[in-house]
């Protein structure tokens, strides 16, 4: 007898009772083999009737054995199918050959149920006897197809998106040999996927480029999230090309190392507009100090003018006469005192004569400069100096001249009374001084040009709007950097660091740092 037997996660497969007669064994054998072969199967006789289909043929076709055993081929499959497919004559060729027909195409749309693709072969067997028949063999790929179809859709369309990029897009392998190159990779540097293909990235690259490149694509690994780097790209023409290049690791599909993805955008025009915004904005800059310049030259020029046509008069008396004298000497002193400062804003000394000195002193010495003023104005002064020296190479002088006029600055922005407090530390690697008022602050449209030459928010009159210019300059010849922070109606800190003895300086020319917040 025969039952159904089920195996876990498997549907039942007829099995043999160990009690069946000997007689009925074979048959159930041949039963359960055919059943579980995860093919559809049907056998075919040489009159073209089916003496035998499998469970997998019957479920799919949607047919039972009573409709289908004993049928001809063109009852079971539907007419237009044995039309379009030389199905019948393949058949009647491996009765007369004996040879199997393997790897064969139809699509086949069984009743009530979708179209559906199999594979199919045809295999004779008992060739030459009177038993004679031919095996139909039918293998579903629909799914298969329908994914393969799916997959080719997203290469296609990510093939799409590589070649209409503008920016360059490549892919190497774990050891940097070029994989792919897009349309936008050929356009800016000339060079066909077929002329560099399997070459190393970075030989493509500048020269001074090159080890940093190779160091990097050496352990893709190492790369974690996409990494921003500048190298530049030598064409086929052997120009330099500036290219931003972003470097992100590729993986397959279990999860290892299989390469690197680069894209690199042609900075060529950038570094134009860059080129042409400086450009104006030295310009601008120009236009702003050659105004100042005859803003502030105009008035001491003017009163010493005046003064002068007194001195030509013949009727003055001796005390008006001495009184016009001294005011074309001031004059004369105001306008050098505002060349003195343009110039050492523009080109401070190359060559200064640096010597070690304790910061501290400096302070204090700014300090009680502007300490009978600060008492004029209620302004109520805090140091807070660590123990020990504050000591900075630098020349001293300047140093102080730094510090007196943010002091200045922090007078002017308190003229009602306030507290200016002054704080110094040090660290193995600067020596930091902080200066920080309860004044009137900064205002959010001023804050970023407050360190520009002739750039003031006073009274005609009460500044010349080199103080800041002045500061910056001389903090960035001693290779330190200057911070704003500034609230308005609350005050503002401004932090000086000095790189701390021993440390060195960048030299004249050198720019500082410079950090504004609010």
């Amino acid at each position: 007898m025969a039952g159904a037997g089920r195996f876990p996660g498997k549907r039942p497969v007829p099995v043999m009772a160990n009690y069946a007669s000997e007689d009925q064994r074979p048959e159930l054998l041949y039963r359960s083999v055919l059943d579980s072969i995860p093919l559809s199967v049907l056998l075919i006789d040489r009159s073209l009737r089916v003496v035998e289909a499998n469970r997998n043929f019957l479920e799919r076709a949607r047919r039972t054995k009573a409709t289908t055993l004993g049928r001809p081929l063109n009852e079971v499959f539907p007419s237009v199918i044995l039309e379009e497919l030389p199905l019948l004559r393949q058949i009647e060729r491996a009765f007369g050959s004996g040879q199997a027909l393997k790897g064969q195409r139809l699509t086949y749309r069984g009743p009530g149920v979708p179209l559906r693709t199999y594979y199919y072969g045809i295999v004779p067997i008992a060739a030459g006897t009177p038993d004679e028949l031919v095996m139909l063999e039918m293998q579903d790929v629909t799914e298969q197809l329908r994914l393969g179809e799916e997959v080719r859709r997203v290469e296609r369309h990510l093939a799409s998106v590589a070649e209409s990029a503008s920016e360059i897009l490549l892919s190497t392998d774990v050891t940097g040999r070029i994989l792919t190159w897009n349309k936008a990779a050929e356009r800016i540097s000339g060079y066909r996927l077929s002329d560099l293909q399997g070459g190393l990235l970075f030989d493509y690259c500048a020269e001074e480029c090159r080890p940093s490149m190779r160091a990097l694509l050496a352990d893709p690994a190492s790369l974690g999230s996409a990494l921003e780097v500048e190298y530049a790209l030598v064409t086929r023409s052997g120009a330099r090309i500036p290219v931003s290049w972003a470097f992100s690791p590729m993986k397959d599909d279990v999860g290892r190392m299989a390469g690197v993805v680069a894209v690199g955008r042609d900075l060529t025009e950038r570094r134009k507009l860059e080129h042409q915004l400086l450009q104006s904005q030295k310009l601008a800059a120009l236009g702003v100090m050659a105004g100042g310049i005859a803003h502030e030259i105009r008035t001491p020029l003017a009163i010493s003018s005046s003064a002068a046509q007194f001195l030509m008069e013949s009727d003055i008396t001796e005390e008006f006469r001495k009184e016009c004298a001294e005011k074309v000497h001031l004059g004369i002193l105001r306008v050098s005192g505002i060349i003195e400062n343009l110039l050492r804003f523009a080109h401070p000394s190359s060559k200064p004569a640096m010597a070690e000195f304790d910061v501290s002193n400096s302070l204090r010495e700014a300090l009680a400069l502007i300490a009978n003023q600060a008492r004029i104005q209620k302004v109520e002064i805090a140091c807070q100096f660590p123990e020990g020296q504050l000591l900075f190479c630098g020349i001293a002088g300047l140093i102080e001249q730094v510090f007196l006029n943010l002091f200045l600055n922090a007078l002017t922005a308190m003229p009602d009374g306030g507290c200016l407090t002054v704080s110094g530390s040090r660290s193995p690697a600067a020596v930091t001084v902080r200066v920080s008022d309860t004044g009137c602050g900064i205002a959010e449209a001023d804050i970023y040009s407050i360190f520009d030459p002739f750039y003031t928010t006073a009274q005609v009159g009460k500044g010349t709007g080199l103080g800041l210019s002045v500061c910056y300059s001389i903090v960035a010849d001693h290779g330190g950097s200057i911070e704003v922070e500034s609230t308005p109606d609350h005050g503002s800190s401004f932090t000086v660091q000095l790189p701390a003895s021993g440390k060195g300086n960048t030299g004249a020319g050198a720019r500082a740092p410079v950090s504004h917040r609010r």
